[in-house]
């Protein structure tokens, strides 16, 4: 998951800055803004490195500005406020070492090797004093270190640093912002006025020009975090924080972060007894009480139909296998840790299956196939289990058992590109009949190193497909560089839930690889034996992440025909129930999932539990409704129609659901739909 992607900015104009001047008189003589969020921090050159305003270049320039409110402006401003905060936690804690200070999607993040955890209070403290250092627009000078022995003379006190140091190159540079680049810098924070140092970091950069220049910034929390993500490392405290090109643009950022805390999946799932996590059970393996139950198997219902519409044809797998079985795939020894340890048995080692594409494969092969046989799609719902670290493990949306929706189409090289299309329409309207719809697409390419496997011509081809099956959607297709599968590229859809944020849901991938290692063959048109193109396809992703996406993507208001419960029978007295009961009978007789509330709670509390328990139909009655052979309706939104005839709100309920409607009833929608 990833928070909303930001409006593509306008170009802007590139700068000339002339030998011996430095890029920020360039970018002010440009006429260019130097306050408010679309001020200049930095500018890019001719070779894409982000610089300091106070570069100067040896020869004539010419340079990219790159203002606060873009990408890079952001992840300048906030690094810049990561050296803030490590300012400020040696000066309140002199003792303290420092470890890293990254920006990160949203924000950033320092650790800190201290004799003690941080506390809220410290938090506090330590963001008044980054004010303070704010408000005293201290300069960010960027200094080159004459030599290694020079740079480790100065930092003797931060064994941290020294590491770092020692390591030089070698290291993750995305992560690790204090070297790489192939010289050694230190950034010292200078007094504006008497231009002392007060503080210096060892740094890359680029930074902002001064402190002034973070306008918008606060510390979110405090975590533990091993040096460098190891767990044979010192286990140092991560302050996390966030900062902004604008105290509005921060403002909107915490609301985001508020709504999504209201949406929190896990908080709702136990709120409206959906699923629960039982520690007896372990980390990361979820149960489904019977209201959670009900939407799953609803989820699953309506994909088994729509597949078998498409011509997919469905299978069943076991949960263990032989481990030769994912030697021959290449699963192992590659993705090993993510496994969970082999089972030993009768002399035999087994592993839980971590994916379903061997067996699949493996059925396939079972007996002869015909070309006339091809496209053959196999889907299942099949149940997978890998390893994922204790950190990583997070709701329904990182799980260790999860239940794909596999399929995998086997197909010739002809069919491949018709067959590329379809899937992905396929996905998109399937998906889209879920209530999602705001989509874009990112292609994930072959990198460099090891562990992919097959010729760079069949890459070359697969990942061509792809991209024109991409562009054919109208989507816009963003690059993923190295992000492919060990064994073909693969396209993800990534959708925008209700609050903006974007979600990888379905995954298509292109296989030549695993037809070869399996001996996949079918008989040609001519009697020849030929190897079918295997496309990787899972729709959800797994069905407990995609239940945890839908139920914040609803706020946990389910559309009717998901609803565990779709309607509800209220009423004003006792004497009432029996007219209920009658209208509850004719809603069940039609398929719909309802209840009548006996209770001793008055009607009004009734109303506030089903309401707070995201019920779509309330079905009220009194002595008139009774009267008169009618109920009336109260809505999620508190809107409310009288007098239904029993009929017309039977009809009304069932037609709803039947249709799939995906947003809440409503007095006014409904009135539309009678």
């Amino acid at each position: 998951m990833s928070e909303p992607r930001p409006p593509a900015a306008q170009p802007t104009p590139r700068v000339v800055v002339p030998a011996g001047t430095t890029a920020g008189a360039a970018v002010r003589e440009a006429g260019l803004p130097g306050k408010g969020p679309d001020a200049v921090v930095v500018v890019r050159d001719a070779n894409g490195d982000l610089r300091d305003l106070s570069w100067a270049p040896d020869a004539d320039a010419e340079v990219e500005p790159v203002a606060a409110d873009t990408e890079d402006g952001r992840a300048v401003i906030r690094h810049s406020a990561a050296h803030v905060l490590a300012q400020a936690v040696q000066q309140q804690f002199p003792e303290a070492k420092l470890g890293i200070g990254p920006p990160i999607r949203d924000g950033f993040y320092y650790d800190f090797d201290v004799e003690k955890p941080f506390t809220p209070e410290d938090l506090q403290a330590l963001e008044k004093r980054m004010k303070q250092i704010v408000k005293a627009s201290q300069r960010f000078s960027r200094r080159v270190v004459e030599s290694v022995d020079a740079a480790k003379e100065e930092l003797k006190d931060e064994p941290y640093k020294l590491e770092l140091v020692d390591l030089k190159s070698d290291v993750d540079t995305d992560e690790v912002m204090e070297v790489g680049g192939g010289e050694l810098t230190i950034y010292d924070n200078l007094d504006p006025r008497s231009g002392e140092k007060v503080w210096g970091d060892l740094c890359r950069g680029p930074h902002v020009p001064t402190t002034k220049h973070i306008p918008a910034f606060k510390l979110t929390r405090v975590a533990a975090a091993y040096w460098r993500g190891s767990e044979k490392n010192p286990q140092l405290q991560r302050i996390y924080g966030t900062a902004w090109e604008s105290q509005e643009a921060q403002d909107a950022y915490l609301e985001r972060l508020a709504e999504a805390e209201r949406r929190d999946h896990r908080k709702l799932g136990t709120e409206l007894d959906l699923f629960s996590f039982p520690e007896k059970i372990g980390s990361g393996l979820p149960v489904f009480h019977p209201k959670g139950g009900i939407i799953r198997r609803e989820l699953e219902n309506y994909s088994r139909r729509r597949h078998e519409e498409a011509g997919y044809e469905f299978v069943n797998t076991p949960h263990i296998s032989k481990s030769d079985l994912f030697y021959t795939s290449g699963h192992l020894p590659y993705y090993a840790d993510t496994m969970f340890p082999p089972l030993r048995l009768e002399g035999e080692e087994y592993y839980l299956k971590a994916m379903n594409c061997p067996m699949h494969h493996l059925i396939f092969d079972s007996r002869g196939r015909s070309y006339r046989e091809l496209p053959l799609r196999l889907f299942e719902f099949g149940t997978v289990y890998r390893y994922e670290k204790s950190g990583v493990v997070h709701g329904l949306t990182r799980v260790r058992g999860l239940t794909m929706d596999d399929s995998h189409i086997y197909c010739t090289k002809e069919q491949m590109p018709g067959e590329l299309r379809s899937l992905l329409r396929f996905v998109l309207d399937l998906l889209a009949d879920y209530g999602l719809s705001d989509f874009y697409l990112e292609l994930s390419t072959k990198g460099e190193g090891g562990k992919f496997i097959g010729s760079d011509e069949e890459w070359a081809e697969a990942t061509e497909t792809l991209r024109q099956a991409a562009v054919d959607s109208g989507l816009e297709l963003v690059p993923d560089p190295g992000g492919a599968a060990y064994y073909g590229p693969k396209i993800s859809v990534q959708a925008k839930d209700a609050i903006g944020r974007s979600w990888q849901m379905s995954t298509i991938q292109v296989d030549f690889n695993h037809p070869k290692r399996f001996e996949l063959s079918y008989t040609a048109s001519d009697g020849s034996r030929q190897q079918p193109v295997v496309l990787h396809r899972a729709l959800f992703g797994s069905i407990e992440r995609f239940f945890g996406v839908l139920t914040e993507h609803y706020a946990g208001a389910f559309p009717a025909w998901l609803s565990p419960v779709q309607a509800v029978g209220i009423p004003i007295a006792d004497e009432h129930v029996p007219h209920l009961l009658d209208v509850a009978e004719k809603l069940r007789a039609r398929g719909i999932r309802v209840e009548v509330d006996t209770s001793d709670d008055r009607m009004q509390k009734k109303i506030r539990n089903h309401t707070t328990q995201k019920v779509p139909f309330m079905l009220l009655a009194g002595g008139k409704d009774v009267e008169a052979g009618a109920v009336s309706f109260r809505f999620r939104d508190g809107s409310q129609i009288n007098g239904v005839p029993v009929d017309d709100a039977v009809r009304t309920v069932v037609e709803w659901v039947e249709r799939r409607e995906n947003a809440s009833p409503s007095a006014e929608a409904v009135k539309v739909s009678q």
